[in-house]
């Protein structure tokens, strides 16, 4: 059985009919959009997706930021000031 990850939920036919309704009923709630019962897909207020988007930016540069402190002795390269 699939798992339903929001609180609200909307057949397709009913966002057909009526999505300014489903999205005023859910307020602030990512609404899952029902296929057969099943999630076809999700709708998410704009602040939240925003929200989601900045956590996954930092999350990449996190990502980069350790990947970059992990080095060995090995991997520097010294270089002069006049060099640059």
């Amino acid at each position: 059985m699939t798992q339903v990850l929001a609180n609200y939920t909307a057949s397709i036919s009913e966002l057909k009919r009526s999505p300014s309704s489903i999205i005023e009923q859910a307020g602030n709630e990512p609404i899952a959009i029902l296929n057969h019962n099943k999630p076809s897909a999700y709708l998410v207020p704009s602040a939240l997706y925003e929200k989601m988007m900045d956590v996954i930016d930092d999350y990449q540069l996190a990502k980069v930021v350790r990947e970059r402190l992990d080095y060995s002795e090995d991997d520097l390269v010294e270089v002069s000031l006049d060099a640059l």
